[in-house]
């Protein structure tokens, strides 16, 4: 605890000088800090680390941990050369790029694709992944099959970024081509924006449209964008010694397979959820319930919770599959994170029994944290929505509720205030930052509509939609 309060000071200390250095310091100047050696960074025990909040890069999960591939990647490294990374947020490419240029941090990671235009500002480490930028549009929307056809397409993009630069060399030969360059959106709100019919088109990495497609699955990609794009950290100009160490790291890390493994966990299992498949889930109570349903009925039984919410649930989570598991890293028919899983005394997360006692057990845990203030069945939605998207976020919701003159009891205002929490102007003012916040609005859903059919196929006079739990 004592450690922790002196790594909080340190940062807070730090952040101040930031922000004093970035007021006071004359325009134009390359670098607002020196460029600080390896030694320095080591003797400091910091790396100080620019990136954005979105679900490619940095998030705080449903655990409230630090998550996300970029972090995984700078932790990994500051771990090789005995640091603790410390995370900046910038709320824009523009911003990053610029800040990192004036030496503002060690590094910047944001999925930042090397370019021409940026390589005269930054030093680029090595590259790490490979990727290509997507038209993307959406099903039933516009067709656009090459870069002839973008001169007659409602184009959107994020400023400053690679995309753009792309863009401005097609232009060349593509006079007519135009678009619209936002700073107020970020890649998550592009690609929902297209979703919802409110842009026709974007443009955009296929890592991050693999990863929405799963949440937006009418988006597709109508054709690429030119030639693969590498994706690097960017260094302050002058910093040849840390890119030497990241360099050497990098190469040792893949030679390990531990780099395989990264690609496994984040990018290797991205495929799309039928949510609302009817027919298929009905084919599946016939053809899977009846193996579980025992078990759904005594972990419900145990817990105070209704069995079809604990089995429709499970459907949302694995398709009442034991065998399981997503890209970042839950696995099991209740898709538990290891360490709730073993907090929850779960010794294999695949045996399907543990994984519903378990998640029954989770689910309770967080219900007795907000029984007190709600009723039902604002209290089993809510559950539900902590559940998947983390506590600490469902708090930060209600929070934002608060301030707006909604009622953080409601789960009808609590519909409205958790997608907020993706949208910049609302997650820098709260605790936890960023969170996909529609995902547990969808999430709730799908399990009320999943549990009013297995209650229909079922058809038990005395089946409950929820169990008030014992005060």
């Amino acid at each position: 605890m004592r450690q922790r309060k002196k790594d909080l000071a340190v940062m807070i200390a730090l952040a101040a000088l930031l922000l004093v250095m970035a007021v006071l310091w004359p325009k134009g100047t390359t670098h607002v800090l020196p460029v600080r050696t390896l030694a320095e960074i080591q003797r400091s025990g910091q790396l100080i680390v620019l990136t954005q909040n979105n679900p490619t890069v940095y998030y705080v999960d449903r655990h409230e941990n630090e998550s996300g591939p970029e972090y995984k990647l700078v932790k990994d490294f500051a771990e090789s050369i005995g640091v603790k990374p410390v995370f900046i947020i910038k709320n824009s490419v523009v911003e990053l790029m610029d800040a990192i240029s004036r030496g503002e941090g060690d590094l910047a990671t944001a999925g930042l694709s090397i370019t021409a235009e940026r390589k005269r500002k930054v030093l680029f480490g090595p590259a790490y992944q490979t990727v290509s930028q997507q038209v993307v549009c959406r099903r039933g929307g516009e067709r656009p099959n090459r870069i002839s056809n973008l001169v007659d397409t409602d184009l959107v993009i994020i400023a400053g970024s690679s995309y753009e630069e792309r863009l401005k060399e097609l232009q060349k030969k593509h006079p007519k081509l135009s678009w619209h360059a936002t700073t107020g959106l970020g890649s998550e709100q592009i690609l929902e924006s297209v979703w919802e019919r409110k842009i026709g088109c974007t443009v955009m990495d296929s890592t991050i449209v693999s990863i929405n497609q799963r949440y937006f699955p009418e988006l597709r990609v109508r054709f690429a964008l030119g030639k693969k794009d590498e994706l690097a950290w960017a260094l302050p100009k002058g910093a040849n010694e840390l890119r030497q160490e990241a360099v050497n790291w990098l190469t040792a890390y893949k030679a390990d397979g531990k780099m395989a493994k990264w690609r496994e966990l984040y990018y290797g299992h991205v495929t799309l959820f039928d949510y609302v498949d009817i027919q298929a889930f009905k084919r599946r109570i016939k053809e899977r319930f009846p193996k579980y349903r025992q078990l759904f009925e005594q972990a419900a039984e145990e817990n105070d919770l209704s069995f079809t919410l604990l089995a429709a649930q499970a459907y949302q989570e694995s398709h009442w599959n034991p065998k399981a598991k997503s890209p970042t890293g839950v696995r099991g028919m209740m898709m538990l994170t290891w360490p709730t899983a073993r907090s929850l005394g779960v010794k294999n997360r695949l045996n399907a029994e543990q994984s519903i006692f378990a998640g029954a057990k989770y689910f309770a845990k967080l219900r007795d944290n907000l029984k007190d203030e709600l009723n039902e069945p604002d209290l089993t939605w809510m559950t539900l929505a902590a559940y998947n998207v983390g506590l600490g976020h469902l708090r930060d919701a209600q929070a934002l509720a608060r301030r707006q003159g909604k009622d953080p009891k409601s789960w009808h205002d609590m519909k409205i205030m958790l997608p907020l929490l993706s949208q910049r102007e609302y997650y820098s003012t709260v605790k936890y930052g960023y969170a996909r916040g529609s995902e547990p609005v969808k999430y709730v859903q799908q399990i009320r509509q999943y549990q009013q059919v297995l209650q229909q196929v079922l058809n038990p006079a005395d089946v409950q939609i929820f169990v008030r739990p014992r005060s």
